[in-house]
C-alpha cells in the first residue's frame, strides 16, 4: 500500500453495529498501540471480499459465509476476529400486505428479495429442500437495500437481519399506523434445520498476504477494537454518544434502536467460534459453495487475551437496557420481537 495506515473497509455503509472499530478510533487507542488506521465505507458491499483479497485494502468486515465463500472463489481472505456473532437472519416480510404465513409454501410466487449471489443459492436450495423450485419464487438482488424494496412494493419480502431490517420496518409500520408485529421472519437456520444463525456473523477480515507480512500490526489493531469493545459494554450509552459525535446520522430512532437490538449479539471476546465455523463450512459444503477439501480461512492467533468458553449451542445473551434509548424518548428496552418459522 503506498500509506502507513491500515485500511479497514466496512462491510456496509456505518452501521450501529460497527462501532468498536469507530470508538477505537475517536478514543485514539489505535494511535496508542502505535497503528494508524483509515475507516472506509464501499459504495457496493458485494465489492469487499474482492477488494480485501485482491490487497486493495489491508481490512475489513464481512459476513461469515461471505467470507468462506470469498476464499473458495480464490480471494486472499481471513477472518482474524468476530464483530456481531449470530444475528437471526431470514426471510422478512409484512404480515399485512404480502400473503405471506409461517408457511414456507406462501413464498410460491412471491418477489423475494436478496443481497447478493449467495443469498440467491441459499434461497434456491430453500426451496428445493420444501419441495419448490427457484421457478416458483421470483428473485430479486437488491443489495442491502431489503427496507427500502419491501416499503416501496418492488418485493414481497427480502433477506434480512432481526437487528436491522426488522428494525426499520418495525419504525416504518409504526409511523404508517401499524403494528410493529406487523413485521415477522421466516427464519433461515430453522428452516434448514442448521441448528445455528451464524453463517451472517460479522467477522474481521484481511488479506492474507498482509496479514503474513503485518503480525504485529494486526495485534496491535485488534488491541485497539477490543479496548473499544470492552468500553462499550462497560457503559454503551455513553460509548455511542462518542460514535454519534463522529456519525452524525447515528442520532436517529431507527439507529439508536439497531444499536439496542444489536448490543447482545456483540463478541465480548471477539474470537472465531469454532463450533461455528463448523456448521458454516457444513452448510457452505451442502450449498455447494465449497468442497470437501476446504480449510478454514480464520484464526484466533492475534488476540492476545483469554477466551471465554463457548457458549451452548443456540444459547443467545439475554436483551440488556443499553440506556441509548433514553435521549430520543423512545421505550428504554426495545420491543420484543416477534419471530416465527
Amino acid at each position: 500500500m503506498s500509506t502507513d495506515k491500515i485500511t479497514c473497509l466496512l462491510n456496509w455503509h456505518a452501521t450501529p453495529y460497527h462501532l468498536p472499530v469507530f470508538l477505537a478510533e475517536k478514543l485514539n487507542y489505535f494511535t496508542e498501540e502505535g497503528v494508524k488506521v483509515a475507516i472506509l465505507e464501499p459504495n457496493n458491499p458485494s465489492d469487499v471480499t474482492e477488494i480485501i483479497g485482491s490487497g486493495k485494502v489491508d481490512l475489513g468486515f464481512k459476513a461469515m459465509i461471505h467470507t468462506i465463500a470469498g476464499k473458495a472463489r480464490g480471494f486472499h481472505i481471513k477472518s482474524i476476529g468476530t464483530l456481531l456473532d449470530e444475528p437471526f437472519t431470514g426471510v422478512v416480510y409484512l404480515a399485512s400486505k404480502s400473503g405471506i404465513t409461517t408457511d414456507f409454501e406462501s413464498l410460491r410466487g412471491k418477489r423475494i428479495g436478496y443481497v447478493g449471489e449467495f443469498g440467491k443459492i441459499q434461497l434456491d436450495e430453500l426451496t428445493r429442500h420444501y419441495g419448490m423450485t427457484p421457478e416458483d419464487y421470483t428473485a430479486v438482488r437488491v443489495g442491502m437495500n431489503v427496507t427500502g424494496a419491501i416499503i416501496r412494493g418492488d418485493i414481497d419480502a427480502g433477506i434480512g437481519l432481526e437487528n436491522v431490517q426488522m428494525v426499520e420496518l418495525e419504525e416504518w409500520s409504526v409511523q404508517q399506523g401499524r403494528s410493529r408485529d406487523d413485521v415477522k421472519m421466516l427464519r433461515i437456520d430453522e428452516l434448514a434445520q442448521l441448528g445455528c444463525c451464524c453463517f451472517c456473523s460479522v467477522l474481521y477480515i484481511g488479506n492474507e498476504t498482509f496479514i503474513q507480512n503485518n503480525p504485529e500490526k494486526i495485534t496491535a489493531f485488534m488491541k485497539a477494537v477490543k479496548r473499544a469493545t470492552d468500553y462499550m459494554f462497560a457503559q454503551p450509552a455513553a460509548a455511542y454518544e462518542l460514535f454519534v459525535e463522529m456519525k452524525p446520522h447515528m442520532d436517529s430512532e431507527v439507529n439508536r434502536k439497531i444499536f439496542q437490538r444489536s448490543f447482545r449479539f456483540m463478541s465480548h471476546d471477539l474470537k472465531n467460534v469454532q463450533r461455528d465455523w463448523d456448521k458454516v463450512t457444513k452448510y457452505c459444503k451442502r450449498l455447494e459453495i465449497v468442497d470437501d477439501n476446504f480449510v478454514q480461512n480464520q484464526t484466533n492467533e492475534f488476540l492476545t487475551w483469554p477466551m471465554e468458553p463457548e457458549s451452548p449451542a443456540g444459547f443467545t445473551n439475554p436483551t440488556v437496557d443499553t440506556g441509548v434509548l433514553a435521549k430520543c424518548g423512545c421505550h428504554s428496552l426495545a420491543t420484543p420481537v416477534a419471530i416465527e418459522a
